[in-house]
């Protein structure tokens, strides 16, 4: 669970306009807008089920066409049903990507997928003129000399097929998998591959093709500009992972005896999410929520900050590119 990250930072603050040039082949004449939480961390958090119970009420309030989950949701044990039936009361399509916790304690992605009702490990959909992408990558690379810890990786297999997916559209695209794709500590690791993969589909169609891709894990809050695609990082749910060395009671001791894993983080005290909307004159617009830490901040405990690059912060970025 080392959320250090070394990025290639290009990324600008929240409301800082970018342009992002859709096809014009099909003209995109309506708008098509989603919820995102990542990380919500159901199997470390006590109190996850109302972190989620709040996402999904504002969500069938506010009626985007569809939501999406980015990962370390739960692992698919009965145990955890009562967290799916709280996803399952919004009223309308619900998407999920595989993170690299929900598999903890040795269950396999294919059971993740079935506990959640999911459409596949990876998988893509069409809505409202827009091609949406979802990819697996919790896969194994199986040199010798990987590097230790959580598989994150992009098979060549799963590689094909985002290949003919990418060639088979002319609609424009956006990308989602756990694992960043634009940084070199804990991301994919060939995260360049995958990078130089969508620049080639969209050098192929003469067009911006893919124009955004969305990850999770990280628990942080950051923004990427690289070869004209949009990198955008949806912070935590729930929490940021500070580690033994940094451990903190900041809830009962009851809490602490039943989620041990707590006290390793710095947890916000409101759950936050991100709607995302996109528009086909290239404008993408994200809004995301703010909260405060509960207990002490990272900076108050000491944390090297410059191990993180980005700011450890409880918060998502409002943004608007394009």
């Amino acid at each position: 669970m080392d959320r250090k990250e070394f990025l290639t930072k290009s990324g600008l603050a929240g409301g800082t306009l970018l342009f992002a040039k859709f096809p014009e082949l099909n003209p995109v004449s309506k708008k098509v807008r989603f919820g995102m939480i990542t990380d919500l961390h159901h199997d470390i958090m006590h109190d996850s089920i109302d972190r989620l119970s709040a996402f999904i009420k504002e969500m069938n309030t506010d009626r985007p066409d569809f939501i999406i989950q980015g990962g370390d949701f739960c692992v698919p044990k009965m145990g955890n049903s009562a967290l799916m039936e709280v996803w399952n009361k919004f009223n309308g399509p619900k998407y999920h990507v595989i993170g690299n916790h929900d598999t903890d304690g040795g269950y396999t992605r294919e059971q993740v997928v079935d506990f959640w009702s999911a459409k596949g490990k990876y998988y893509s959909f069409d809505l409202n003129g827009f091609h949406f992408v979802v990819l697996d990558g919790n896969e194994h690379n199986q040199s010798a000399d990987r590097p230790k810890g959580y598989a994150r990786y992009i098979s060549s297999v799963q590689l094909d097929w985002l290949k003919k997916d990418l060639n088979d559209t002319a609609l424009p695209t956006v990308v989602f998998c756990h694992q960043g794709l634009d940084n070199d500590s804990g991301g994919l690791e060939n995260g360049t591959l995958l990078r130089y993969t969508m620049e080639q589909a969209n050098q192929k169609s003469g067009q911006q093709k893919v124009v955004l891709v969305i990850s999770g894990h990280h628990h942080q809050d950051y923004y990427n500009h690289i070869n004209d695609i949009h990198y955008v990082q949806i912070n935590s749910a729930s929490y940021s992972w500070l580690g033994e060395e940094y451990q903190e009671s900041r809830y009962t001791e009851e809490v602490d005896k039943a989620h041990p894993y707590i006290k390793y983080t710095a947890p916000y005290k409101e759950p936050i999410w991100a709607m995302i909307e996109l528009e086909g004159k290239g404008k993408i617009t994200i809004k995301g929520k703010k909260t405060v830490f509960v207990g002490s901040s990272p900076e108050k405990l000491g944390v090297k900050m410059e191990g993180y690059i980005y700011p450890i912060v409880p918060h998502i970025s409002d943004r608007k590119l394009g």
